[in-house]
């Protein structure tokens, strides 16, 4: 993730991030995408981890193929 930071991207893509990791690395990824959006960032995240998700500003869920959005 640091290589990805240096250029200082706009908007980040992360699909599924925390998908292999355990809840102590999770939390630490999710806490710099956080701190990434604060200092003016944005990510798209793709996950199926509720928790991750919940710590989102917004969410879209897409379910049989149709886009539910919250």
């Amino acid at each position: 993730m640091s290589r990805t930071l240096f250029n200082r991207p706009k908007l980040l893509l992360a699909d599924e991030p925390t998908g292999n990791l355990d809840y102590e690395n999770s939390q630490t990824v999710l806490k710099y995408l956080r701190e990434f959006v604060t200092n003016g960032g944005a990510v798209l995240l793709v996950t199926h981890d509720p928790v991750a998700a919940e710590r989102a500003d917004r969410t879209i869920q897409i379910r049989d193929g149709r886009i539910e959005g919250s």
